[in-house]
């Protein structure tokens, strides 16, 4: 989709949006459109329930004899803040995506004290809803969706300053994308070996990245990742990527994804219907890989490292059994009880090798690790847990900002006790109450006394509906939320 800035004008011809504040109060390019079509505006208005209220919109008759294809009115409410402004961008391009028109353009001139500002949130809204993961389509026509718009035109006052706010935030979209491409990739094409390829592509914008194999994973002692991985045909990769954009002597800030890249539960095989669905347990990779790409896209002053563990869980001869114990590289054992909580199990091995061997300021861990915190929390937030009070604050008010929402639960000693295992240092499982926290209380073993927060993500890496700024399929989700974290904090 290709996004551009204009001082604000009606156009010629194609598509145009003009705003209208919640009570029916119209913009300047409202009230010009109106004029121009004797009226039109005014009348479609009083013949219909548009208000102007957030999320509204009015399609109107062309005037006869006008070039333009099509008349939309976009309500902006009462309060039209960087969320709205987004969303109206995002609700512009669904509705026209595949309306026939090519080009279309919004005027931004009511709503917002910084128009400059609302213009750029407007431009990105529609930039995150032009996604489509359409690759394997091999025939497309307008009956089964292929898209019509081209681009989205923003007319504002001070179009050269609004281009220059929407650069950065181009650059996280760029990140966003990345990520729901991989996400969205079937099990055949994105697996540990092909997915670190993919890392490698970041090179280009000046990360590094280093790609730790089976040989080299076995002789630091990473028993807990390579046994989840043991059953497949597939090796298992841990990429390391580094982002240098603040001075060398400025400890980096750390993430670390989760990157099952199929996961079928291995010997505790998952039930058939939904499996395909578990492409996507790689999630919380992705989103660390996308992340990066937006860092080093928009040359963020910050030194960051993202680290990534990367297997598939596959049943076979070789698969790990439930019942095994294992030695993590931080030297406590573990009981696999069942070998379908095999997320827990990668985590604690890179947590431990990026405290280790980082020292960073912080970790941050993503994952879609439980169906539980979906029980919870359902598809409306993610869950964060934390060792570490500010930290915890900070990313909940990068969520609630970013509308990527995050929700704080407890940890406590006391849940230690249901990992309890008689035959080595802890179980891989806690039961089923409190499954998401003692998932948690797990993860934290590994990671001493390094700040920790770690954000499970089941249930918003995929969604099964359309959001204004997120086809359905893969979201992206995390990219926008962590980006904000540490521009707001850390840079």
């Amino acid at each position: 989709m290709k996004i551009s800035f204009a001082e604000p004008a009606l156009p010629a011809k194609g598509a145009v949006v003009v705003l209208v504040e919640e009570g029916k109060k119209l913009s300047p390019a409202a009230k010009d459109l109106d004029k121009q079509t004797k009226g039109a505006v005014k009348r479609a208005i009083a013949a219909s329930k548009f208000v102007g209220k957030k999320g509204q919109s009015l399609e109107i008759m062309v005037p006869a004899g006008s070039s333009l294809d099509r008349v939309l009115l976009a309500g902006t409410g009462k309060a039209f803040g960087e969320l709205e402004q987004q969303a109206l961008g995002g609700n512009v391009v669904g509705k026209l995506m595949n309306s026939g028109s090519a080009e279309v353009t919004v005027i931004v001139d009511a709503g917002a004290k910084d128009l400059t500002a609302a213009a750029a949130n407007v431009a990105l809204g529609a930039r995150l809803a032009s996604y489509r993961f359409d690759k394997y389509l091999t025939k497309q026509d307008n009956d089964n969706g292929k898209p019509t718009l081209k681009a989205v035109k923003v007319g504002v006052k001070g179009a050269a300053k609004a281009r220059k706010a929407y650069a950065p935030m181009d650059k996280v979209a760029d990140g966003v994308f990345f990520t729901r491409d991989l996400v969205s990739e079937p099990g055949n094409v994105i697996y540990p070996e092909s997915l670190a390829a993919q890392c490698k592509e970041l090179t280009k914008l000046g990360v590094k990245v280093e790609i730790l194999d089976e040989k080299k994973m076995a002789g630091l002692g990473m028993n807990a990742l390579l046994g989840v991985g043991q059953g497949s045909v597939r090796e298992s990769r841990i990429v390391v990527m580094s982002w240098n954009g603040a001075a060398k002597s400025k400890k980096p800030v750390a993430f670390v994804g989760k990157g099952v890249t199929f996961d079928t539960g291995g010997i505790s095989l998952k039930p058939g219907p939904g499996m395909e669905e578990m492409k996507w347990d790689m999630g919380g990779a992705g989103t660390v890989i996308g992340l990066m790409k937006a860092l080093a896209g928009r040359k963020a002053k910050v030194n960051a490292v993202g680290l990534v563990g990367l297997v598939e869980n596959m049943p076979d001869g070789k698969a790990q059994r439930p019942g095994d114990i294992v030695k993590s590289m931080s030297g406590q054992t573990i009981e696999i009880l069942n070998t379908d909580a095999e997320g827990r199990l990668v985590l604690a091995d890179v947590l431990w090798y990026c405290q280790d061997r980082f020292k960073p300021q912080f970790i941050v861990d993503l994952a879609t690790l439980t169906g539980a915190i979906i029980i919870g929390l359902g598809h409306e937030y993610a869950g964060v847990f934390a060792n570490d009070d500010k930290l915890a604050d900070q990313l909940f008010a990068a969520g609630t900002a970013t509308e990527e929402k995050v929700w704080r639960l407890p940890l406590h000693d006391n849940y230690d006790k249901k990992l309890k295992s008689d035959a080595a240092d802890m179980k891989n499982i806690g039961g089923r109450d409190a499954g998401s926290i003692t998932a948690a209380q797990f993860l934290q073993r590994y990671v001493n006394k390094t700040p920790w927060a770690h954000i499970d993500i089941a249930g918003m890496a995929w969604s099964k509906e359309a959001a204004p700024t997120a086809p359905k399929g893969a979201t992206g989700f995390g990219v926008r939320l962590l980006d904000r974290f540490l521009a707001d904090n850390y840079e």
